[in-house]
C-alpha cells in the first residue's frame, strides 16, 4: 500500500463523546443515540447505526472477461437489484474468508487467487459500517455448491464485465458497494495490475 499523501492529515479538534442511550438493537445492528460535543465546541445530537458485521463485496471475475452478478429483491428500497456477491463477516473473523463463504454460498463459486482491493466507509454521516472489497480470481465450482440464507431468493447472470460496469455507470445498478468496485476492477485494469490476457479479454 502506498504512502499517505500529508494532505490526508487530520485538522482541527475531533468529536467528543458524551451520553449515550441504547435505542434499538437486533443480531445484525444497534441504534444508539448520542449527545457528543461537535468539534466547533457545539452540543449536539446524534444518532448512530453500529453494525456488527463487517461488509463484504466479492467481484467473481471469469479467465473469459465476464463476471459474476446477482439478483435478488431487496427490502428497505422495496426494489429490484442487481449487484455483485455481497454479504456480512463478523467482527473478529478473517474477512477473507467471510469473502469465500460469500462467493459460494450466492453463486455456488470459488476462487484459485483472492485479492483484497478496496476497503470502504460506506455511509460515514450515520453509521459505522465499514466494508472490504476483493477481487476473485481463478473460478471454478465450489465443492458444497449453491446454499443462499433462507431468505434469499438469488438470479445469477454472468455477463461482460464492460458490459456490467456500463450498466452501473448508467445507473441501471446503484448498490454502491457493486459500482465502488467494478470501477476500481476496471483502473486495475487500465493500470496494468492485472494480466494482459485477462485485461484484453474485460476490455476488448
Amino acid at each position: 500500500m502506498s504512502q499517505k499523501p500529508g494532505w490526508l492529515r487530520p485538522h482541527g479538534r475531533p468529536w467528543t463523546r458524551g451520553a449515550e442511550r441504547l435505542v434499538y438493537e437486533n443480531p445484525w445492528i444497534r441504534v444508539s443515540h448520542h449527545e457528543p460535543t461537535a468539534p466547533t465546541g457545539r452540543p449536539a445530537q446524534y444518532g448512530l447505526v453500529s453494525f456488527k458485521n463487517l461488509a463484504i463485496a466479492v467481484v467473481p471475475l471469469h479467465d473469459d472477461g465476464t463476471v459474476t452478478l446477482v439478483g435478488q429483491h431487496r427490502f428497505p428500497l422495496g426494489d429490484y437489484s442487481w449487484e455483485l456477491p455481497e454479504g456480512g463477516s463478523p467482527h473478529g473473523e478473517d474477512p477473507l474468508e467471510g469473502a469465500r463463504r460469500e462467493l459460494a454460498e450466492e453463486t455456488g463459486l470459488q476462487a484459485r487467487e483472492w485479492r483484497r482491493v478496496l476497503q470502504m466507509q460506506l455511509s460515514n454521516s450515520v453509521t459505522d459500517e465499514r466494508a472490504i472489497g476483493y477481487l476473485a480470481l481463478g473460478l471454478s465450482p465450489s465443492d458444497g455448491g449453491y446454499a443462499s440464507d433462507e431468505t434469499e431468493e438469488i438470479v445469477l447472470a454472468r455477463v461482460p464485465f464492460r458490459e456490467a460496469l456500463d450498466a452501473a455507470l448508467a445507473g441501471h445498478m446503484e448498490d454502491v458497494l457493486t459500482v465502488a468496485m467494478l470501477l476500481r476492477v476496471y483502473h486495475m485494469a487500465r493500470e496494468g495490475a492485472l494480466p494482459d490476457a485477462l485485461t484484453r479479454a474485460m476490455l476488448g
